[in-house]
């Protein structure tokens, strides 16, 4: 759809468009500051509206900390179904929000709100960075290393939450989405990052692919390094495998997997994820320096997940 507007791609000002499938705008002002605008929102993926505001608000929040900025300000986007649902659900989703905004430093300036059959809440988010220090998903390098920070199967834990299965892994899953990536973010400021995402509804492969792509470099994923959630592998072992996972495995023709790695852990690489981890791509010296210092910095299932191999079309190879 977005190829048929007549969007000026031009402007020198604008440092991250749509090009690049980036997580957020970027928007020079002067030498020193540019503007990074974000805007997400969704239905809620848990029954606690509390747990359901700070999830939507550090994953609208994850965007701004993707690109190498800090927010700044923030915005409510709610659809509620007044006259159905009670308004104290309403007012703990907001105050589950504020608790993230305020946690992350941001100020909270207002909002919009729309009577809707189904709820859904989220944020608009504006944040700053220097504009020789953002981060994009375009600048991957042969010899990196790639670098996750939070682990995954929230989406397969998501599923087994709604079976009433996996309960110890459906509560990792909670508080790891509930989680901002403000920490990962400011523990890499100073490194080399040549190349930055996170890891939301595309899966790791989605966004590794986009990243890739971008980068026009090749990728090689080890399957048994990858942090998991406790019980996601059970659970995917189980079947409880969302929808998306399927549509994003469908839509990925780029990655070729060893016939030696496990369906659950495939699955697994295609999950939907929400309030996933950053992606960083960066050499590997200095990957193996920041991933010592985010365990210590409380971080403890960040893990090196692969390299980039060699400068190509965007092709992941998974072992």
């Amino acid at each position: 759809m977005l190829c048929q507007l007549a969007i000026p791609r031009h402007d020198p000002r604008l440092l991250v468009g749509l090009d690049t499938s980036d997580d957020a705008g970027v928007y020079q002002l002067n030498d020193t500051t540019a503007l990074i605008q974000t805007v997400d929102f969704f239905t809620p993926i848990v029954d606690d509206p509390y747990l359901f505001g700070q999830i939507a608000a550090a994953n609208s929040l994850s965007d701004v900390y993707a690109m190498g900025g800090r927010p700044l300000t923030a915005m409510n986007i709610v659809g509620f179904p007044i006259g159905v649902l009670d308004k104290e659900v309403l007012l703990a989703i907001l105050q589950g929000g504020q608790s993230k905004v305020n946690e992350s430093g941001a100020l909270m300036v207002g909002g919009h709100t729309i009577d809707d059959p189904e709820p859904k809440y989220g944020l608009s988010v504006t944040g700053t960075v220097h504009p020789d220090k953002v981060w994009t998903n375009a600048g991957a390098k042969p010899g990196d290393a790639l670098l996750l920070t939070k682990p995954l199967g929230t989406g397969i834990l998501a599923t087994a939450d709604r079976a009433e299965m996996y309960p110890d892994g459906v509560q990792a899953a909670m508080a790891s989405m509930a989680t901002l990536n403000r920490t990962a973010a400011e523990t890499a400021e100073g490194f080399p990052i040549h190349a930055c995402t996170d890891i939301t509804g595309f899966g790791l492969l989605g966004h590794l692919y986009e990243m890739a792509a971008a980068s026009h470099v090749c990728v090689e994923v080890d399957v048994h390094s990858l942090p998991l959630l406790p019980e996601a592998r059970e659970a995917a072992e189980c079947g409880l495998v969302p929808v998306g996972a399927y549509t994003n495995r469908s839509y990925l023709q780029q990655v070729t997997f060893s016939a030696a790695v496990p369906e659950a852990l495939r699955d697994i690489s295609f999950d939907p994820q929400t309030s996933g981890g950053l992606l960083f791509s960066l050499p590997e010296p200095e990957a193996i320096r920041l991933l010592s210092l985010l365990q210590a910095a409380g971080l403890k299932q960040a893990a090196i997940i692969g390299k980039v191999s060699t400068a190509g079309a965007g092709d992941i190879y998974v072992r």
